[in-house]
Order: structure tokens, then sequence, then C-alpha cells
């Protein structure tokens, strides 16, 4: 049987008021929404959601939103979540692209997402480390 630390027995925090720091974890809902920008600090979009790979419990990708105005023509990513660093001085997601990368580069509209249970964007040589799926066509 584990021996339980006095965190878990009593709910008490032993650590101090930021047992957190240097950032090691995080909620999903914390990450929800989060900006996203590049090394320059230009806002590149936010994090719409996050996909994880149920056989590993690990974060795989993420989906940013980037452009649009009112939910019109923005156009979504799944980026890898190893292409991104976290910035806790801006709240922030740092992706290493400029505007008119993104500007350029394949994305997706919120009703054509890619297929997400492919494995062919290992085989394929375009963006984000060769990652992003064929379109479904479906929304989610």
């Amino acid at each position: 049987m584990t021996t339980l630390t006095s965190e878990n027995l009593t709910g008490v925090n032993q650590e101090g008021k930021h047992p957190n720091l240097p950032l090691k974890y995080l909620t999903a809902t914390s990450i929800m929404a989060d900006k996203v920008i590049n090394k320059e600090g230009e806002k590149l979009g936010g994090i719409k959601d996050i996909m994880i790979d149920i056989t590993t419990g690990k974060i795989e990708y993420v989906i940013i939103e980037f452009g649009g105005f009112l939910g019109m023509g923005e156009k979504f990513f799944a980026i890898p979540f190893r292409l991104l660093a976290v910035n806790t001085d801006e709240h922030a997601w740092v992706l290493d692209q400029t505007k008119e990368t993104l500007e350029g580069a394949p994305g997706f509209d919120k009703d054509h997402w890619p297929k997400t249970n492919s494995h062919e964007y290992d085989l394929s040589g375009a963006y984000w480390g060769s990652f992003m799926g064929p379109n479904t066509g479906g929304g989610y």
C-alpha cells in the first residue's frame, strides 16, 4: 500500500503559496482560450481545443483559432503540442511562426476538421512537422 503524503491526507498545501512554480501542471480549462503569440509577442490567435491521445494520456496537439471576426472567417490549425512553449509572464503560449505564415498555411474551418484518428499525417511532409491529416468534412 502506498503511503499518502500529508497534503493528500489533510488537503493542505505544504509547499508554500506557489507550489506549481516552476510551472509543471495545468488544468485543461486553464489552457482553453489562452492566447497564442509568436516570439515577437504578436498575437496569433487562441487555443480552441486540446486533443489528447487516450492511449498515452498525453496532449498530442491543440487547435489554434486564427483570424476571423465575430465567428466568421477564422481558420483553425492542428498544431503539435510539442511546438508550443509557455510564457508565464504573458499568460500565453508561444508558437515560433509569423502571422504571414499562418495566413498562407493550410488550415481548416469549423465545419471541416481533419481526420484526427488518421495516421496518414505522419507520412505527409507539409506544415507543423507533418502533422495534419486529411479533411473529414465533418464538424465537431
